[in-house]
């Protein structure tokens, strides 16, 4: 009878199992230096554009005007490039910031195809070679930790409204800053090679360090893969893009929350971020008893709606446009332009400062916006009591609210309750 073999303890795997820092771990045959190059470039442009734009966001909140705008007071000279945002084309602000959430969301196929072609480098052994290879992964890890960042604050504050309460904008600049520091040396040590790779192939002499040495057969090509990275970036350009329209193309908008079907019908019947219940307005604060706060030099004066309406009525055709990426049409408002309101207050050729204006609404970001002389001067620039031929419906911001070209949606206050012209 042949005895048993005795157990010694728990076993040992065997030498030859593969683990992640083993490159035979990795054996999908689509990855490559030159199918990463492909990703890198298309990356290298897209997130080019994604840091332009939204440094341009920023600027458009006028931050270096008033603190009240200044989401971020210890930015420093990260704000060296700020400048008085204009009014001029009125659209500006829908184009920017409708590039900038669009394309954050149509590069997400993208960003995780070219992760996913790079990880066996972030488990390679020895961690750092030389003092140049240090550096690469330094700028690695700060590249993909800031990359997910960055996508995932992005998108969580287009799905989830109110998710950051005014917290978004110091964590979404800041962490802008640190990426794009990490990504502008990534592309410095590795754009020469990849242009290199992609108009020559990889040099005989030079083996391929993201090639599995163990390929497993084939299920796609990589021209394959590559089409199925553009055909995800393509289905969500289609399934997000519809909510900076109106009426049909809004309710192809199916992964924004913001991009559905208008809310009711009518003149007020399109797009709203906040409603007035969601705010604690409540009606009897914007009934008879309401009353507008007009203060400057002149002294300060209280305005009933009546009042404003027999001032002289200008008209003017503009979008809202959101932070979140969402704009309407040109909707037409009318009411009283702010350089009026600037003249009554004790600016006779209507040219003040600025203007803060102030909201019934009683906490939340920007309950308090400061305007810069420029947008006040701009005789598209209103104090809107109604739009497309009606009064604003609450939720529009009845009994008064600002409207002014070319600004985030968040500068158009609602429910306005005093406007004070002069230094802010």
């Amino acid at each position: 009878m042949r005895d048993r073999p005795q157990r010694t303890g728990a076993q040992r795997p065997s030498p030859g199992l593969p683990l992640p820092t083993r490159p035979a771990f990795w054996r999908s045959p689509v990855r490559g230096v030159r199918f990463t190059a492909v990703l890198g470039l298309v990356l290298l442009a897209g997130i080019t554009l994604l840091f332009v734009t939204g440094l341009l966001s920023y600027a458009a909140y006028n931050p270096d005007l008033a603190a009240v705008n200044d989401k971020t007071p210890a930015k420093g000279w990260l704000g060296l490039y700020l400048f008085d945002w204009p009014t001029g084309p009125h659209w500006l602000y829908r184009l920017t910031q409708g590039v900038h959430v669009t394309l954050g969301i149509v590069l997400v196929p993208v960003l995780l195809a070219k992760l996913w072609s790079v990880v066996p480098k972030l488990f390679a052994l020895p961690p750092a070679r030389s003092a140049g290879h240090a550096l690469e992964r330094l700028s690695l890890l700060l590249l993909v930790g800031g990359a997910l960042f960055e996508f995932v604050t992005g998108l969580l504050n287009i799905q989830l409204e109110y998710l950051f309460p005014g917290s978004f904008y110091p964590l979404h600049f800041y962490g802008a800053w640190v990426f794009f520091a990490a990504f502008l040396a990534h592309t410095c040590l590795k754009l020469p090679r990849a242009l290199r790779v992609l108009r020559h192939g990889l040099p005989a002499a030079e083996s391929d360090e993201l090639a599995s040495p163990d390929p497993a057969a084939p299920t796609v090509s990589r021209r394959g893969a590559l089409a199925v990275v553009g055909a995800g970036s393509l289905l969500l350009l289609l399934t997000s893009a519809g909510r900076s329209f109106d009426g049909g193309l809004r309710r192809t908008a199916l992964l924004t929350p913001r991009g559905g079907a208008e809310p009711g019908s009518g003149p007020n019947g399109f797009q709203i971020n906040k409603t007035a219940a969601k705010v604690g307005i409540a009606p009897a604060e914007t009934g008879e008893r309401w009353r507008l706060t007009v203060a400057g030099p002149a002294g300060e004066f209280r305005l009933s709606r009546a009042e404003l309406l027999a001032m002289d009525q200008h008209s003017a055709a503009l979008p809202i446009a959101c932070v979140e990426g969402w704009s309407t049409s040109d909707q037409w408002w009318r009411g009283v332009p702010l350089r009026d309101l600037a003249t009554l207050a004790g600016f006779p050729d209507g040219r003040p400062p600025g203007v803060l204006v102030e909201s019934l609404q009683r906490s939340g970001p920007f309950r308090k916006v400061a305007l810069r002389d420029n947008q006040v001067r701009d005789p598209r620039s209103l104090l809107a009591l109604g739009v497309n031929g009606e009064p604003l419906s609450p939720d529009h911001g009845y009994p008064a609210r600002v409207i002014v070209p070319a600004a985030p949606g968040v500068m158009n206050t609602k429910w306005v309750s005093r406007l004070t012209f002069g230094e802010l």
